[in-house]
């Protein structure tokens, strides 16, 4: 891998660039550099925004995505992974999919109070309710403002079943309530693990866990009584794809119980900012890893068509599932997640007499 340059480059940040927002009229532009006192695009320091929602439950749509309701506290993600499917969802805020993702988040404050209203709906049938299906809820701005914490608070109350996925191992902070879940068959965790290469993943999720910690975190987690999973997701042709028997083996042998996979898929104004960021980053390789990931979609760096969008087609899409399919059987056969009880709801909470 050649070196980046340094001193056009952001540390800590994975898209290096601020994408158009097709939703609004006007757009910065450096027509002419010489005139211009500093650069036009800086690395942001991270700014927090309190958005008052009137719901948080989301009912998800998509035949090919494993949940019917997700639950997001945060919207955008310091985490700034380069590939993040989510990125294009901050454009209808007003901000842009590259840097102001990753810089600029949105803090659902009355995240908790929501919920309990939403539970509180005589209504309601409890189904699992997904926490993060758009971004992660461990991302570091949770250490201080601890908005997954009460919502998981609320699901114990209620005794509802909750599934959650992260990159983070911040998520052993709340070890307490997983635990009191896990007992009642309440509580599915899913850890994604996209390289085992630190070079990599600095470059490609400049703020998350390092791998070895993701790897101790599901060790922690299935030791502890909670069932935990691993997400080998995305899967990136000419970059990560050769990983894959790697990662479940690690993940079978610290302790997870499922696997999962996605293949890459460059949605909106993630394309750009991708292309950009494999080529400043991996410039001996960039041409193959886009070339590969548009033979899976048809030629294109995004594939929008329910169920194909996730695993791809073609030569290259197949040789990696079948990848995936074979570590799978040879590591985690035998293994099984046990599946929600949704009988132990407790409609109304603590203040339900039934």
């Amino acid at each position: 891998m050649e070196k980046k340059e340094e001193e056009n480059y952001f540390k800590g940040r994975g898209a290096q660039l601020k994408p158009t927002n097709k939703f609004l009229k006007n757009r910065y532009v450096a027509e002419h550099i010489e005139g211009l006192d500093e650069p036009l695009i800086q690395s942001p320091q991270t700014k927090v925004f309190q958005e008052h929602s009137k719901s948080i439950v989301n009912k998800v749509t998509s035949p090919d995505l494993g949940m019917m309701y997700s639950l997001n506290p945060y919207q955008g993600c310091e985490h700034g992974c380069s590939y993040c499917y989510a990125r294009n969802s901050h454009e209808y805020y007003g901000f842009d999919a590259g840097l102001d993702f990753e810089s600029k988040i949105i803090a659902k404050k009355n995240a908790a109070q929501l919920l309990e209203k939403h539970l509180l709906n005589p209504n309601w049938q409890p189904v699992p309710i997904n926490v993060s299906g758009n971004t992660d809820c461990y991302q570091p701005l949770e250490r201080t403002m601890k908005l997954t914490r009460s919502v998981l608070e609320v699901f114990a109350r209620y005794r509802h079943p909750v599934g959650m996925i992260t990159k983070n191992s911040l998520i052993l902070r709340d070890l307490d309530l997983l635990q009191d879940l896990a007992q009642d068959n309440l509580v599915k965790v899913f850890i994604s693990i996209t390289s085992l290469d630190e070079t990599v993943r600095r470059a490609m999720e400049p703020r998350t866990a390092s791998a070895i910690k993701r790897l101790q975190t599901i060790e922690e987690l299935s030791k502890a009584g909670v069932p935990v999973g691993v997400m080998c997701a995305p899967i990136i042709p000419g970059l990560t794809d050769h990983e894959v028997p790697a990662i479940l083996k690690a993940a079978a042998d610290h302790g997870a119980q499922a696997a999962g996979m996605t293949i890459v898929r460059l949605n909106g104004s993630v394309g750009p900012i991708f292309e950009d960021w494999v080529g400043k980053n991996f410039p001996d390789r960039a041409t193959k890893v886009l070339a590969q990931i548009r033979s899976m979609h048809g030629g294109q760096l995004n594939d929008s068509q329910f169920g194909r969008r996730m695993r791809g087609e073609g030569r290259i899409a197949e040789m990696i599932n079948l990848l995936f399919s074979t570590s799978k059987r040879k590591y985690f056969t035998g293994k099984t997640m046990p599946e929600f009880d949704t009988s132990k709801f407790r409609r109304g909470g603590n203040f339900s007499l039934f």
